[in-house]
């Protein structure tokens, strides 16, 4: 059975979700690109939701005055620093948009691909995602990588995340709905939309260097991202812990029943006291790996029963009515 998809017309309202971390030297070009892509004269009507999280720098000043001189901004500025996935989840939950775009702030993410997104949501695309073909100003070695982390996230994942795909995206209405009632504290977004389905397409696009500032993903919040997807969308590394352990006793029992011959059907002892010492190191070892990951896992059980707010909001800026004044949720 073939399945046909509507074609839209509007949308009526673009939200546009804007995390921002200590990104004084870019923010304001950011919002000039946007007006000037999406803005005056263009037949969107158009929100931009800046979230402030938690930054240290002129960033949160900079978006009031954003806010001061244009109506469509709107600022949340959160409490502290509660990480990227928390501060798109705050603009979800306050976005009123029939289509809501997510979008750096560093200008990585060009506004003008926005353009092409929304004409696949036009065709019936309910989430249209950037997808980086080439990424400037990247060292080999940190292309490797960035190109091994979604490998290897989709190897252990039992949704498929669009390998070189970040959070640049547009979603319709329906999708942001469902994000924002999934009720999980450890927020993966962009493993969440791929657990939601509907229709994705791809938007390929040129990654360009930052337009100014420094990365705010280091290799090691990398790391953190990759551990916190595998183990919010996978029981596979409890299944290898199992595997491991019915292996490591597998070679127990082998060589308990290979000691037992040797002393009862010949007169010499078993040999080998280093390798005494170096099996039980191993399985020392594996123990250790083994209730870590157990750990990971009761650490975030731990966390989601204490059932503690996401995050909590210290200004809202441009917000009158609507969807736009949910606060966050539990």
């Amino acid at each position: 059975m073939t399945l046909s998809y509507p074609a839209r017309c509007g949308p009526n309202l673009l939200s546009i979700i804007v995390p921002c971390l200590d990104e004084e030297e870019v923010i304001r070009e950011t919002h000039q690109r946007l007006d000037t892509v999406l803005g005056e004269g263009s037949e969107l009507d158009l929100e931009l939701i800046y979230i402030d999280d938690g930054s240290r720098d002129s960033t949160l000043e900079i978006l009031r005055d954003l806010q001061r001189d244009d109506s469509r901004v709107r600022v949340i500025a959160l409490s502290r620093n509660f990480g990227q996935q928390v501060a798109i989840t705050a603009g979800l939950q306050s976005a009123a948009g029939d289509v809501v775009a997510v979008m750096d702030a560093d200008l990585q993410d060009p506004p003008e691909v926005i353009l092409e997104m929304l004409e696949c949501w036009r065709q019936g695309a309910d989430i249209a995602y950037g997808l980086r073909v080439t990424r400037d100003g990247k060292t080999k070695f940190k292309r490797w990588i960035v190109h091994g982390f979604y490998r290897f996230l989709n190897s252990f994942t039992d949704s498929s995340i669009p390998p070189d795909a970040g959070e640049f995206r547009v979603m319709d209405r329906v999708v942001v709905d469902t994000l924002v009632a999934m009720p999980e504290r450890d927020r993966f977004v962009r493993g969440m939309v791929a657990w939601a389905g509907f229709r994705q397409e791809a938007v390929a696009y040129q990654r360009p260097v930052r337009s100014a500032g420094e990365t705010k993903y280091r290799l090691g919040k990398m790391l953190d991202l990759a551990v916190s997807g595998i183990l919010s969308f996978s029981l596979t590394p409890l299944r290898l812990a199992t595997f491991m352990g019915f292996l490591t006793s597998g070679l127990a029992l082998s060589g308990i029943f290979y000691v037992l011959v040797v002393r009862f059907l010949t007169d010499a002892w078993v040999p080998g006291w280093a390798m005494l010492l170096i099996t039980i190191l191993f399985l020392g070892g594996l123990q250790m790996v083994i209730i870590g990951v157990i750990g990971e896992y009761i650490g975030r059980i731990y966390m989601e029963v204490k059932r503690r707010p996401l995050y909590l909001v210290k200004e809202r800026l441009g917000f009158t009515s609507g969807r736009s004044m949910k606060g966050p949720e539990n």
